[in-house]
């Protein structure tokens, strides 16, 4: 019985191993791959913690790596810039970083013959850009430690530079904090610190830099210059076929164009329909001020007052033809094209692809920026005769004659290259009037960086406006220093210009002509308002691309602390939005718990200026109907500059309103722990706010503005009672 049990079991086995035999690509393919040690090869070769920037840097064997700390994109487009220097002088790669995406344990393990840069804006009042936070933290934090178990950079080589703007009072602080942090624990800065202000010139201040910098570097690396070449960072492929459902014409994601729903955010802006665009100034007045409301219902878009909206503008259609007249592609622009990048850890696609020659020079790069310097060398290589390329290299080198030709005459890149060409600024370009330059273009895409939104306070609040968003801009346009051979020329805004277009066309209205001669008439920029595929315009309405931008300019939760407000001009756009908010909220208590229900509030003040109350007094019609509302907890002050004036003659400012109110901002601030907010130009309103502010608060304290006064604006910036939206 055990033998016959054993001889079926032993049967049984050998047709269940034939059987396995027999099927065995069946059974096994698709485990097949499982074999392989994924997690041991992706550790092999680097790619075993996406965050980890040093196995990165040992896989693709370079030996530099910069972090960036950006959030406009300024400080981004540094940084690839200097990856590129590294390569074309010294032949050495670099790992370009978003420090957001990384870890910085292993920073104590960067090799010795490798450097770290450090390309770092400081955001606001004196704070680091978003994706820098962790960053900062980090090296801050005396408890953080390395993956050595201390806080020691012994030997670590870095180079900074920092991006600021000297209008605010905490110039460049961000670049200067990271490199005392990094001195005090022992790392090695090679070369000085570099510092760009953006109120005069970035772009000067970095190329005055980077030349010593550069140096020092060869030197404490051990390498020489002439070790690198020019070389491209992209490969445009002309497409001989390509479903033309699947190419971008000016779409900003793949949402977008496959009109799939999904979060509207800077990576996937929101096309909103524009419900109301009207005049702001006086009628038939030289400036405009464009209030504009965007529909967000059925968005998912969200904001609070305080908050900024970025507008994706496009390229007038005058610059388009302009590149595309120069570049030889008057007649290709619709030909659709491939972009690679041949290094993507130095420089990415900058925008979707595929996409066409057009579409590029439209919706996709800055083309309407003042020409910088450093881009007239590389488009010199590339003249149609030897007197452009002379001309291209002395405006290159020679920095007084870029000042006076270039930067005062506000030249955009194409109207240099017509310049140093002999073309005329004056007519409207055609390939018949203007000399083809063979510049390839990826040499395009490389040297110009990515058209930026231009951000907007929202001048609304969701309580009284859940589903629509609304802006307040005045339109950008004024005159360039003429030197020959640049004629007179007006200069407009991209984006403010972009939405007084889009008010005309809302509207029905013509555009009107900057002045009565012929220059005018071609003169006034106009704009493919439609978008891709005419999706920015319906039977009733147009649309514009948006997004949301978060703010921590906010009222205070609680109605009883006071509030004071300084915004002339359009630096009253959040204030509307902060009176809007509290209004909301006033109807809402007093439906609760009566007429009296506002008794025990703190008062709003709001100090307003602008020129003249039948020019540009904004939401003059508005503020009465919120007084009203708010029972005499709202009170407007208003200093007209250009109708009412001191005795001596001298203009009235909003400062002045503010030290005749003296006794009551004193009180509110120190008695009722009030709160103060600025909006508007920083160069020199924001200043001369402070300054009274700390002469009111100095002298209340039985003190000086320079010892008392200074202190409690410190303090009260350190409690975030003193808060500023400021611009330069």
């Amino acid at each position: 019985m055990a033998s016959s049990s054993s001889d079926i079991l032993i049967l049984g086995l050998g047709v269940v191993l034939a059987a396995l035999y027999i099927f065995r690509e069946q059974l096994f393919a698709a485990s097949k791959p499982k074999a392989t040690p994924l997690a041991a090869s992706k550790a092999a070769n680097g790619s075993g913690n996406p965050r980890d920037f040093i196995a990165k840097m040992k896989d693709g064997k370079k030996r530099i790596v910069i972090f960036y700390g950006s959030q406009t994109g300024t400080a981004e487009e540094y940084a690839i810039r200097l990856a590129k220097e590294a390569k074309q002088k010294f032949g050495l790669a670099s790992l370009v970083c978003d420090p957001e995406e990384y870890d910085f344990e292993n920073l104590d393990q960067l090799p010795e013959d490798c450097a770290a840069f450090f390309v770092m804006a400081t955001y606001g009042e004196g704070e680091p850009t978003d994706n820098a936070v962790q960053l900062m933290q980090n090296l801050q934090d005396d408890s953080f430690e390395f993956s050595g178990g201390e806080r020691k950079l012994d030997g670590f080589k870095y180079v900074i530079f920092g991006l600021g703007n000297k209008t605010y009072e905490h110039y460049n602080l961000i670049g200067r904090n990271v490199d005392s942090a990094l001195e005090k624990m022992g790392a090695i800065r090679i070369g000085e610190r570099g510092e760009g202000d953006d109120d005069k010139s970035m772009e000067e201040d970095y190329l005055e830099w980077k030349d010593g910098m550069w140096e020092a570097f060869a030197t404490a690396m051990g390498v020489e210059e002439g070790q690198g070449g020019d070389s491209a960072d992209f490969v445009v492929t002309e497409l001989e076929s390509h479903p033309e459902e699947k190419v971008y014409l000016g779409e900003y994601s793949a949402r977008a164009l496959t009109k799939t729903k999904g979060i509207h955010d800077a990576k996937n802006p929101y096309a909103a329909p524009i419900t109301v665009a009207r005049e702001l100034f006086a009628a038939h007045g030289e400036r405009n001020c464009i209030h504009i409301e965007f529909n967000t219902e059925g968005s998912g878009i969200t904001y609070q007052h305080g908050d900024h909206v970025g507008l994706w503008p496009l390229n007038p259609d005058v610059e388009v033809e302009r590149l595309l007249c120069i570049l030889g592609l008057h007649d290709k622009r619709d030909a659709v094209i491939g972009i690679e990048s041949l290094d993507p850890a130095l420089a990415k696609v900058p925008f979707p692809v595929p996409t066409t020659y057009g579409t590029v020079l439209r919706h996709y790069i800055d083309i309407s920026a003042v020409a910088g310097r450093q881009i007239l060398g590389t488009m010199s290589k590339f003249a149609p005769t030897p007197e452009a390329e002379a001309y291209l290299k002395n405006l290159n080198t020679n920095k007084d004659e870029y000042h006076k030709v270039v930067h005062d005459g506000c030249l955009k890149l194409g109207e240099v290259l017509q310049l140093a060409a002999g073309n005329s600024l004056k007519a409207t370009p055609t390939p018949e009037n203007t000399t083809k330059w063979a510049i390839p273009f990826d040499i395009i895409v490389s040297a110009i960086p990515r058209l930026q939104p231009r951000y907007y306070s929202i001048s609304s609040s969701p309580k009284l406006h859940a589903n629509s968003i609304h802006a307040t801009a005045v339109v950008l346009k004024y005159e360039n220093v003429p030197h020959e051979p640049v004629p007179h020329k007006w200069v407009f805004g991209v984006g403010s210009n972009f939405l007084l277009n889009l008010k005309h066309a809302t509207n029905g209205e013509p555009v009107p002509l900057l002045d009565g001669d012929g220059e005018g008439s071609v003169a006034f920029p106009g704009y493919l308002i439609e978008g891709p595929r005419g999706s920015y315009k319906t039977e009733t309405h147009y649309k514009a691309p948006i997004h949301v931008r978060r703010s921590t300019f906010r009222l205070p939760t609680n109605p009883k602390s006071p509030v004071i407000m300084i915004g002339p001009g359009t630096g009253v756009a959040p204030f509307r939005g902060f009176v809007q908010e509290r209004v909301a909220l006033a109807r809402r208590s007093i439906e609760k718990n009566g007429p009296e229900a506002l008794a025990d509030w703190g008062r709003i003040s709001l100090f307003y200026g602008c020129r003249r109350d039948d020019e540009d007094f904004l939401y003059k019609e508005e503020w009465p109907q919120y007084e009203a509302e708010l029972k005499g907890k709202f009170k407007l002050h208003c200093a007209f500059s250009r109708q009412n004036y001191k005795p001596d003659g001298s203009k009235i400012y909003v400062q002045d309103l503010l030290w005749a109110d003296r006794e009551h901002i004193a009180d509110a601030i120190l008695a009722g722990k009030g709160y103060v907010y600025i909006c508007g130009e920083a160069k020199s309103m924001s200043k001369q706010v402070e300054e009274v502010l700390a002469k009111i608060l100095g002298e209340a304290k039985g003190g000086s503005a320079e010892v008392e006064g200074a202190a409690e604006i410190k303090l009260l910036k350190e409690r975030s009672r003193l808060m500023l939206d400021v611009w330069s």
